[in-house]
């Protein structure tokens, strides 16, 4: 698979994927299809189907009377094993309007809706100026309005990654005012004027290169019945799926998976999971993390037993 994937230029081997695509989640492919996604001629069209027959014979023939391409039942997939999480993905994109339903490789839509997400003012120019920054290796001044504080403020900042935490984009940077390194959301940068060399390392920023493996288990107080479900949502192997987080952020992560309180708050079929290594998995969050979060609540209230 590989071999031949790599003779191939880009734009013929991302044609190629469309047509194995369409034939694993359709069942069909044809010439207007590449045409219509592509925009390539009818003879590129044509040489782009009967490419993919000589690279997988067994993989369709033409049906005479609906004039396309259909799946046969030995298809095998040639240059990736098919992904679920792709197609939701082109769903989910579609959905909050990130993707016209013209630019995605579905042809049949599935009803379909997702749960609304507030959208995030990020302003295009501040994130040019960040990505900028990070390729440059420099440092930009920019005016960010912390919720310790009552009013923005101008600080020095060096940029050198961008990390989603689910809901939210940040910046990991290093802050010349706190003298760590930091995240810092990009909503939340209101202004920036200006920029200059920096000899601040990536490397130095040790959360962002540390991992920490989260291992989770279905709750304990789960039916069996129960437990197998759970444990086939999260991919578990016996009886627990091992979850790999930057340690920068670890507490998002286990906010985002309903981690961040004790088990006992929720009933079971709410909580679902644990942390099978959660003393660990405590000890590693950094320490800016932990202030003002449930999670040194949760600590404090520990310490006191």
């Amino acid at each position: 698979m590989e071999d031949s994937k790599a003779e191939l230029r880009w734009g013929v081997e991302q044609r190629l994927e469309f047509i194995e695509f369409r034939l694993f989640w359709e069942g069909r492919v044809n010439r207007s299809d590449l045409m219509g996604q592509f925009g390539v001629s009818v003879n590129q069209a044509s040489a782009d189907l009967n490419r993919y027959i000589g690279l997988a014979p067994d993989n369709m023939v033409y049906d005479k009377s609906a004039r396309t391409y259909v799946r046969t039942p030995d298809f095998k997939a040639h240059f990736s094993e098919p992904d679920a999480s792709k197609y939701l993905a082109q769903l989910r994109s579609v959905a909050d309007g990130i993707l016209d339903r013209e630019d995605a490789w579905i042809t049949e839509f599935p009803p379909f809706a997702s749960a609304p997400t507030p959208v995030r003012g990020v302003n295009p120019a501040t994130l040019r100026s960040v990505v900028r920054a990070i390729r440059r290796s420099e440092a930009i001044e920019v005016k960010y309005q912390s919720l310790s504080r009552p009013e923005p403020s101008w600080r020095w900042v060096a940029p050198h990654a961008i990390a989603f935490d689910g809901f939210r984009w940040h910046v990991r940077a290093f802050c010349f005012t706190d003298d760590c390194f930091k995240d810092f959301l990009l909503s939340r940068i209101l202004d920036i004027r200006g920029s200059r060399e920096s000899d601040t390392s990536a490397d130095e920023d040790c959360d962002w290169h540390c991992e920490v493996t989260l291992e989770v288990g279905p709750h304990p107080e789960l039916s069996e019945t129960q437990a197998k479900v759970i444990a086939l949502d999260y991919g578990m192997r016996g009886g627990k799926a091992k979850i790999k987080v930057r340690r920068a952020l670890l507490y998002y992560a286990l906010k985002r998976l309903g981690l961040d309180t004790d088990p006992s708050a929720r009933t079971p079929q709410n909580q679902q999971i644990i942390l099978i290594n959660r003393g660990d998995v405590m000890a590693a969050i950094p320490s800016s993390q932990k202030s003002g979060s449930r999670l040194s609540t949760e600590r404090r209230i520990g310490a006191k037993k």
